[in-house]
This record gives structure tokens, C-alpha cells and sequence, in this order.
């Protein structure tokens, strides 16, 4: 398994006290990262915090709470890293919102711009804050959490679909502009996956019905399924890939 080693690499990973991004954290943890863990609440994060490092057997995860629609605090977040682990290898940004479904027609202005700033321009700050430093060393990766979501329409998630496409957009352009430094940049297009944030989704058993019924696989996506993908993309196995956009949606998006 030489090729998903993690050993010695140094992992930020945004919204990952609990969904996705914990099971990122989880993952390569055991692969041996070191990991901190992020979001807002000191007490979530120290939980996760606990769960990992007791699974692992020492001290390999670490807390800092941040609001990624903070500026300061993102800029605390990449600060405190450093200090705590040294240097940061792989930024893995996954934390994101989604405040309002519904048509266009009716997203206030308010609820549209903090999903802008949130799930694109905070990506957008966390990149320029961690790339000097993996320039210097001619060496990084940058995980962006996108979604199937920033493939296609919707009626009723226009707004988080047009962020997502956004950040597909992104990884291509630090791709093209970084790739020279040795820098990977790719996102992760997960489908609908069991976490809190699409529990709206999922725990509905008609809306579930719907949605797995248009899935060859006919399930909805586990954690740590998407945890995989990011390991290999911030390992090895993944150094040549760069710029992409790795759908893991069990087959929705081809039917």
C-alpha cells in the first residue's frame, strides 16, 4: 500500500468534525497524516478529535475551530496549522452551506451571497493562504469538495449548484496556473451521500425513493467512500492527476 502512504503529511481539512470531512480526517489519519480538525464548535471538533487519536493510538488530530466565512479566522486557521503541525501538505476544502431551497426567483440577496462567499471564496482564500508555502517546497495538494450538484441544473438548488460548478472551475485554474510547482488541484463531485448536511434529503423515505431510484447502484453514497477518492488524490497514487474532477455519485449522473 505504498502508494496511499500518508506518513508524515500534514492535512487542513475544513468542516471535518463530523460528515465527509471527518471521514477524510479518519482516513488518513490511518494512513499516517497528521490532521486537524475544523469548524465551529471547539466541543464537536474536540470530539472527533478524541475518536481519531484513540483509534490511531497517539497524537495525530488536533482541534481549531473557524468560521470559513471569516476572513481573519481562515487566515487563524492556516496560522495555528502551521504551528501546530509544522506545514500543511494537503488542504482539503470541504466545509460548505446551503441556506435556502427553492426557486431562483426567490433566493434573497443575503442567503445568495453567503453561499458565494462560502463555499467559493472562502476555497479561493484558503488556496492563496497555503500556496506560498507548497510553491516554496514544489510540493502540495489542494482537495476541493465540489458535488454532483456542480454538474447540472436544478430547481431548487440553483444557487449551491452554480458554487459547486465554481469550484470545479477553480481546481482547473490552479491547476493550470500551479501544476508547474508540483501542486495538485482537484475536486471531488460527491452524488448524495448520507451526512447531516443532506439529511433533509435523505431522511425523507419518498424524497430517498426518488433519488436512489434514478442510481444504477439504487443506495445512497457512504462517508467514507468520498474519503477514499481523497486519499488517493493526496497520495502517490494521485500524482498525476491534476485539474479533474472525480465524480463518486454511483453512476447517477450518466443515466
Amino acid at each position: 500500500m505504498s502508494l496511499f502512504n500518508l506518513k508524515n503529511k500534514s492535512f487542513l481539512i475544513t468542516g471535518s468534525s463530523k460528515g465527509i470531512g471527518k471521514a477524510i480526517a479518519f482516513e488518513a489519519a490511518k494512513a499516517g497524516a497528521k490532521v486537524i480538525i475544523s469548524s465551529r464548535k471547539i466541543d464537536i471538533c474536540n470530539k472527533t478529535v478524541n475518536e481519531i487519536n484513540e483509534h490511531v493510538g497517539t497524537e495525530v488530530a488536533f482541534p481549531i475551530t473557524a468560521n470559513i466565512g471569516d476572513e481573519s479566522q481562515l487566515k487563524n486557521l492556516v496560522s495555528e496549522t502551521n504551528k501546530i503541525l509544522g506545514k500543511i501538505d494537503v488542504l482539503v476544502c470541504n466545509a460548505a452551506t446551503n441556506p435556502f431551497m427553492g426557486s431562483m426567483e426567490d433566493i434573497p440577496s443575503e442567503a445568495f451571497d453567503k453561499i458565494m462567499h462560502n463555499n467559493v471564496k472562502s476555497n479561493h482564500i484558503l488556496t492563496n493562504l497555503v500556496l506560498p508555502q507548497m510553491k516554496e517546497r514544489n510540493d502540495g495538494v489542494i482537495i476541493i469538495v465540489s458535488s454532483v450538484g456542480g454538474l447540472k441544473g436544478s430547481s431548487i438548488l440553483g444557487a449551491y449548484n452554480m458554487s459547486k460548478a465554481a469550484d470545479i472551475m477553480m481546481v482547473k485554474n490552479l491547476a493550470s496556473e500551479y501544476g508547474q510547482f508540483n501542486i495538485r488541484a482537484n475536486a471531488i463531485a460527491p452524488g448524495l451521500i448520507k451526512t447531516d448536511f443532506a439529511k433533509a434529503l435523505w431522511e425523507n423515505p419518498e424524497i430517498l425513493k426518488r433519488v436512489t431510484s434514478t442510481v444504477p447502484m439504487r443506495r445512497i453514497g457512504m462517508p467514507n467512500e468520498i474519503a477514499g477518492i481523497a486519499l488517493m488524490l493526496a497520495s502517490e497514487a494521485g500524482s498525476y492527476i491534476n485539474g479533474q474532477t472525480l465524480v463518486v455519485d454511483g453512476g447517477m449522473t450518466i443515466v
